[in-house]
């Protein structure tokens, strides 16, 4: 997709997200007492299902996503992260949030309830890759042979199927899900994908020759679409902030 047809998409997704937002609101989990810029440990609140960290998860440099693996955006910040993650992992820690958009992506809870599942088995990772990276197979899916696609994705990862099937559709799964849904309302996150480095939202900023524009700007894209842009807008001035050596992954 074009940088054009990127923020057209984003403008859309915004609109339709308030209108979700505000109908969600009498039913949204209470995370008045959870500092969102931290890193979640498993509580009865969460389902007992802890944040999924990749990298150095007590680093000074947090670096949150909430995503939805249905959105197309998400699909192609992935590999973007993928990238980033493994070159920086002895130096940032990186979790990814479900903020599933219902309204226009159907498949988007069953996807995040599948990444779940293959957490409890601890393969969330793999299966967040495997999502991501076969979104096209398994967006318009429905009914059985969405559940046969995730099952297939299941058996390729080694899983206990049979398990995953439960898990699947667990309420601990579902707690889970509701409970990075409601940070991320806390966090006000307006569209998908959002990205916060330690509590500041970077994912919002447009580039252009690596350097940050205004967005609108004739040929910018959205700085999460650009590794090089966001390593070196984003990621290394953190590490040096916070006195971290990227020459040091032990640091």
């Amino acid at each position: 997709m074009t940088s054009k047809g990127w923020i057209i998409f984003a403008t859309l997704c915004v609109a339709i997200l308030g209108g979700m937002i505000f109908l969600a609101q009498k039913d949204k989990m209470d995370v008045s007492n959870i500092d969102i810029n931290k890193l979640q440990a498993a509580t009865e609140q969460n389902g007992n299902i802890a944040e999924h960290v990749e990298g150095k998860a007590d680093s000074k440099v947090v670096l949150i996503e909430y995503g939805d693996f249905q959105c197309p955006g998400c699909a192609s910040s992935q590999p973007v992260m993928k990238e980033l993650v493994e070159k920086y992992k002895g130096q940032i820690a990186f979790a990814f949030r479900n903020y599933p958009l219902y309204q226009i992506h159907p498949n988007a809870f069953s996807s995040a309830s599948a990444a779940e599942a293959a957490g409890l088995q601890g393969k969330y990772w793999e299966m967040y890759h495997k999502l991501f990276e076969n979104q096209s197979a398994w967006r318009d899916l429905s009914g059985a042979e969405r559940t046969n696609y995730y099952l297939s994705l299941a058996s390729d990862l080694k899983l206990d199927t049979a398990k995953f099937t439960t898990d699947i559709d667990s309420e601990a799964v579902k707690m889970k899900i509701d409970f990075d849904t409601a940070l991320g309302q806390k966090a006000e996150v307006t569209g998908t994908p959002s990205f916060f480095l330690n509590g500041k939202n970077v994912g919002d900023q447009y580039v252009l020759d690596g350097k940050i524009v205004p967005k609108g700007t004739s040929g910018a894209s959205l700085i999460w679409s650009d590794v090089a842009a966001f390593e070196n807008l984003i990621i290394l001035p953190a590490l040096k902030e916070a006195g971290i050596s990227v020459a040091d992954p032990t640091n």
